[in-house]
């Protein structure tokens, strides 16, 4: 079992750092915090069929938005959003926020952050291509919404 947390990884105005990985886990859960800066709208609205993804408010506020309902993250409020529901955050607040997100099965590694992390850096500050964020996501387990 790994002690302590690993590496930060920044993408723009979220920051994701693994408290446990999969690996660590024996493929039970995986646990990350990510820090969303104030008016970040992050991730494209996706799904995933092989995993839950549990959402536990630890600091601010973040805005779920889970098959078309909005839903408010603050500290100690907690979320689960099934399989197959297509979701996506973003911070719409003027502080930052923070939470911790539960996957079950812990199939979702790092990995999956660096990658899209090299795809945005690929796009040497203009939009990142889509296709390619696709196949990442694909590859992970993801699936964006059309």
């Amino acid at each position: 079992m790994a002690k302590g947390a690993g590496e930060e990884i920044r993408l723009g105005g979220l920051g994701i750092r693994y408290v446990v990985e999969g690996k660590d886990s024996g493929g039970s859960v995986a646990m990350f915090e990510f820090e969303v800066s104030p008016g970040a709208m992050v991730p494209i609205a996706h799904s995933h069929d092989g995993y839950e993804e549990t959402v536990y408010g630890l600091e601010g506020v973040l805005t779920f938005t889970v098959d078309g309902q909005r839903v408010e993250i603050g500290p100690g409020d907690s979320f689960c959003i099934p399989r197959g529901a297509v979701h996506r955050f973003d911070n719409v607040h003027p502080a930052g926020a923070k939470v911790l997100a539960i996957i079950t099965p812990g199939i979702l590694g790092p990995e999956y952050f660096k990658e899209i992390r090299e795809v945005v850096k690929a796009g040497a500050g203009g939009p990142p291509d889509p296709r390619a964020i696709g196949e990442v996501m694909r590859r992970h387990g993801l699936t964006p919404a059309p």
